[in-house]
């Protein structure tokens, strides 16, 4: 076994690479870094940093993403889910803080790569990931109120909490500056249409170009000076920094501990989602342990350059795809094309309107609620809907932290109970045919069952049938019937059929025909069937592409070679049943 399995995509990619493959990559490339570019200004100064800090966080991290990743197509930079985060962090231990609490998350990344538990991550439940979104929406939303409406609150501070920013706001909404609305609302409808009329160009470009030249045009020629640039609060600097080692005390690594925790469980859940999604639409397989070495070297190395944590951008990466990008060389571009921009244009950005950005904002926090999603959880289950509201509003009344910590803990709680009420076990006998409606060809059935019979000296065959919430490879149910059906030590055989009733986010899954979908729309369930066999030195499966595929996810091996029954087999059926009230699938949570 392997201590450690790292195989960057960027290497086995180069090896067959082609002009034309080059080609597209450029393109790609060149457009997302200019998409990149407003996304990493606006996420800069919403995190409490300066806007050039959210550009270096995007070249730095953008180019050890693409060059270490596990994913061909994966880009990485700043992204909304960390500003709420990041911006807490600065205000309660400045930014000597945050550069320690990214890098001890940097660490924590690389050791869950290291010790391959990336598919750990594939079992977070899916209410507490859309609960924690759409919190942090709604908590971003809030966060650019002030900007918005230009606001004015006469010197006095403004509240880290979500409570206190909008009692704040209440008492001081006298002020506002009808200007930064109209400018706010402005970018906002041109963010909205820009995709009717172009799928290149991004909607956040066109606003901030379109509006700046507008801004500048009423300052310089109707005395209109309200209105508030990056330039007014920021000194921008056009140029990479020195590295620098920050002065590390065992008390401040005590203190924010859990808010790497916090930072990592984050990344890694955001970079993973996103190469899922990437793979979804390409058709490609991701190595989640390699991509969160890479994620974890990004946040180790980019903090040393001033920047903040990062990870993988799905829309970003989405833009990557649709425009053509086949290997990580595009994202490797587009970190060149933000380094090209900071070099020699970034002196423009100071006459960015800060309600602008503000306007870009709000389109990313309506874009990462899912409200159609969290809508369509309500009806879920009590269970889930109780994990979903808790991890919801713990993150916008308190913080990212506690509602990540207590929902996996509610959640474990609630799986746990579920298993024990759903799941039985019971032994049948005589009533199992292993070659039964299976895409097996057993070419040496006569040698088998001759076997068989010299085996034990009759044709009797058992089976154990599990009714319930299984997770894939149940090696305790397993181990119980070894001790019932194994005589002599000959091997096993497990017949697995999978019943499933497919929902949540399944239809977006590759290759599921129109067909397929409606009869998952309508909950119908769906029956997957393959035979496996543990011959004590592997496990070798043998079913339906879907089966094969889930397996695979599950760190089971799979070889669709096994296409034959071997001799003194005796098979075990094992049941999996996944009803209304669960989103569990063989692989994790879809």
């Amino acid at each position: 076994m392997k201590v450690l399995d790292f195989k960057p995509r960027l290497f086995s990619t180069l090896k067959n690479y082609s002009k034309e493959t080059f080609m597209s990559d450029l393109m790609a490339g060149i457009i997302v870094g200019i998409v990149a570019l407003p996304l990493a200004i606006a996420f800069g100064i919403a995190s409490g940093v300066s806007p050039e800090k959210g550009i270096i966080t995007a070249i730095i991290a953008g180019f050890i993403i693409s060059l270490l990743g596990g994913s061909k197509v994966q880009i990485g930079g700043p992204t909304g889910a960390f500003i709420v985060i990041i911006y807490g962090i600065i205000q309660q231990y400045g930014e000597a803080g945050l550069i320690v609490a990214t890098l001890m998350a940097g660490i924590l990344l690389i050791l869950l790569g290291v010790f391959k538990l990336g598919a750990i991550i594939k079992f977070i439940p899916y209410p507490i990931i859309v609960g924690f979104t759409s919190g942090i929406a709604v908590t971003i939303f809030t966060t650019q109120i002030a900007d918005i409406f230009g606001l004015n609150f006469g010197g006095e501070k403004v509240p880290g909490d979500f409570i206190g920013k909008w009692m704040i706001y209440f008492r001081h909404f006298d002020t506002v500056n009808w200007w930064n609305a109209v400018v706010s609302i402005l970018s906002i409808i041109i963010i909205a249409i820009t995709p009717r009329f172009s799928k290149k160009i991004p909607g956040s470009l066109i606003a901030i170009i379109v509006v700046t030249i507008g801004v500048y045009v009423l300052k310089t020629y109707a005395g209109i000076d309200s209105i508030d640039t990056i330039g007014d609060r920021f000194t921008i600097k056009s140029e990479l920094p020195e590295a620098a080692i920050p002065t590390l005390n065992w008390e401040a690594i005590k203190d924010l501990f859990p808010v790497a925790i916090t930072i990592a469980v984050l990344g890694a859940i955001e970079s993973l989602l996103s190469a899922t999604v990437a793979d979804g639409v390409t058709g490609d397989k991701h190595d989640s342990n390699t991509e969160l070495i890479a994620q974890g070297t990004a946040n180790l190395i980019t903090p040393l350059f001033g920047g903040i944590p990062a990870t993988g951008a799905i829309a970003r990466t989405m833009t990557n795809i649709n425009n053509g990008g086949k290997t990580p060389v595009a994202g490797i571009i587009h970190a060149i094309v933000l380094l090209l921009i900071l070099l020699f244009l970034m002196p423009l950005a100071q006459y960015i309107p800060m309600a602008c950005l503000a306007g870009v904002l709000v389109i990313v926090s309506y874009n990462m609620s899912e409200w159609r999603t969290f809508k369509a959880l309500l009806k879920n289950p009590k269970s889930d809907v109780t994990v979903l509201l808790i991890t919801f509003f713990l993150t916008i009344i308190f913080d990212l932290t506690i509602a990540i910590e207590v929902g996996l803990v509610i959640a474990c709680i609630l799986f746990m109970r579920r298993v024990m009420e759903t799941t039985e076990i019971s032994v049948i006998k005589d009533e199992i045919d292993p070659n039964d409606e299976l895409d097996i060809a057993v070419c040496e059935e006569a040698r088998a069952r001759k076997s068989h019979e010299e085996h034990d000296g009759s044709d009797e065959q058992g089976r154990s049938q599990a009714h319930g919430l299984l997770y894939l490879g149940p090696d305790d149910c397993a181990d119980a019937e070894r001790d019932h059906h194994d005589v002599e030590g000959k091997p096993h055989g497990f017949l697995f059929q999978f019943e499933v009733l497919a929902h949540g986010r399944c239809e977006h899954r590759k290759g599921v025909d129109k067909p397929q979908k409606q009869k998952r729309e309508r909950g119908e369930r769906e029956v997957h069937r393959a035979f496996a066999f543990d011959l004590g030195n592997g496990e070798f499966f043998h079913g339906s592409p879907f089966v094969r595929r889930e397996v695979r996810q599950c760190g089971v091996s799979c070889d669709p070679r096994a296409s034959a029954t071997p001799s003194g087999v005796k098979p075990i059926s094992f049941h999996y049943g996944v009803g209304q009230d669960s989103d569990v699938w063989p692989g994790g949570v879809m």
